[in-house]
């Protein structure tokens, strides 16, 4: 019995520890791109009774960790000047105080710790961290993609004012070249250095194959598919069929009936049928009656 108590207990313990208190959840390690940005999630759920009152973000050095943020009842201190510029804690949605850093730099990868102070009910602080590895990488770009502004399709107007888009991911920064395929050359004609393409406003002449190239810090270029841009003379009236397409109908077609009441007419045809056939044979059975 004694045995059975103490087990409980333990059990009761080991519930209000898990669901009681609030619980850091972060990933073990995170890769952001060489020259650009990264997120390191760190978040929990509210809990009633906690409140939040000290967040750290500490990175491991040679000499130990280092506190490289502060948030606090005065607001936010960013403690290190390296970090000044590049460095944001999420502070619109409570429970979020994931780290954002800008503009990676390979000696930024280490070990960052997250750490969390809550205020209880009676004055009591429970405190919590969770370390998280930043690993730094050179990204090569990847191929580009091609879309269009606004939304529109690769067929518009002319006269519209409409662009042409490429976007390709990697360690930036990246840099982009316009190529229109020529019918009466195969080496196409370089038409921006630019992501972005702009006809302001498009023409007749704009029309034809597009495709664009990107190329980042490491690794080779990458070329992007062709597309098929046309642009069609607004001046020329597009037809529209407004008129809904007719076709032969039988009567049936036209008008047909419910099942029950065809089932109903069958039923009353048949009785129809009975009685007259009753009434002819009672007929022809009085008739070769003998007169009394």
């Amino acid at each position: 019995m004694m045995k059975l108590l103490l087990g409980l207990l333990l059990l009761g313990h080991l519930m209000v520890v898990t669901h009681g208190h609030p619980i850091l959840e972060a990933p073990k390690t995170v890769t952001g791109p060489w020259k650009g940005d990264v997120n390191i999630p760190c978040t929990y759920s509210p809990l009633k009774g906690y409140t939040q009152v000290l967040v750290r973000w500490l990175v491991e050095r040679d000499s130990g960790p280092v506190t490289i943020f502060l948030r606090d009842s005065s607001g936010d201190h960013i403690q290190q000047a390296k970090y000044r510029g590049r460095l944001l804690i999420n502070h619109e949605v409570l429970g979020d105080v994931s780290l954002q850093l800008k503009t990676l730099e390979m000696d930024d990868k280490s070990h960052y710790t997250c750490e969390v102070t809550w205020q209880t009910l009676d004055g009591n602080e429970l405190v919590r961290d969770e370390i998280i590895e930043l690993r730094v990488q050179k990204l090569p770009v990847s191929k580009p993609t091609v879309t269009t502004g606004s939304g529109y399709g690769f067929t518009v107007l002319q006269g519209m004012r409409i662009s042409l888009q490429c976007q390709a991911h990697g360690s930036p920064p990246i840099s982009y070249v316009w190529y229109k395929e020529q019918t009466d050359n195969p080496e196409p004609t370089k038409v921006a250095n630019l992501s972005t393409l702009l006809f302001k406003p498009a023409v007749l002449a704009d029309t034809g194959s597009y495709f664009c190239t990107a190329k980042g810090r490491v690794g080779s270029e990458q070329r992007s598919d062709t597309v098929k841009f046309v642009v069609k003379d607004s001046s020329k009236p597009h037809k529209t069929n407004t008129e809904a397409p007719t076709t032969m109908q039988s009567p049936l077609e036209r008008k047909s009936l419910p099942i029950f009441a065809i089932i109903l007419i069958i039923f009353l045809c048949c009785m129809v049928v009975c009685i007259m056939v009753y009434i002819m044979l009672y007929r022809k059975t009085s008739q070769q009656v003998p007169p009394g």
